[in-house]
């Protein structure tokens, strides 16, 4: 079996990260706890991009430890990818904000409360687990 770089899942994936909508965060809470949540995604720059909210739980966990996973929906064929988050301001790649309005018909930079700042996780990925083997 052929053995991709961390940047480069093969072209499957890269099928599969352009058309799937949701993937599970996994983030660490200051306690050592995880915290699993759906969110939507664009996997542009060999990086996963994901907007949220500056006061939401997966930034505060990241503040506190930026290594995450994130894992497709499927889990018939098993996609996972580990990686450290980095928390980026506004304002936001001009790329991303169009790639999510592309796939979502959504503005990543609105925010969704009064008075609310808005945040995109990069992730870049250390390891793949694919189909069972890690890359």
């Amino acid at each position: 079996m052929h053995a991709h770089p961390p940047t480069d899942p093969g072209p499957a994936v890269r099928e599969r990260l352009d058309q799937e909508r949701n993937v599970w965060l996994c983030t660490v809470r200051p306690d050592g706890s995880s915290h699993v949540t759906p969110v939507w995604f664009v996997y542009e720059a060999e990086r996963w991009w994901i907007g949220t909210d500056g006061f939401s739980v997966k930034v505060r966990n990241i503040r506190h430890e930026p290594r995450v996973s994130l894992a497709l929906e499927d889990g018939r064929v098993p996609v996972v990818a580990e990686g450290t988050a980095r928390l980026i301001s506004t304002p936001f790649p001009p790329g991303i904000v169009a790639a999510f309005q592309q796939k979502y018909a959504w503005d990543v930079t609105a925010p969704t409360r009064p008075a609310g700042t808005r945040l995109l996780l990069e992730v870049p990925v250390h390891r793949w687990l694919l189909s069972g083997t890690a890359q």
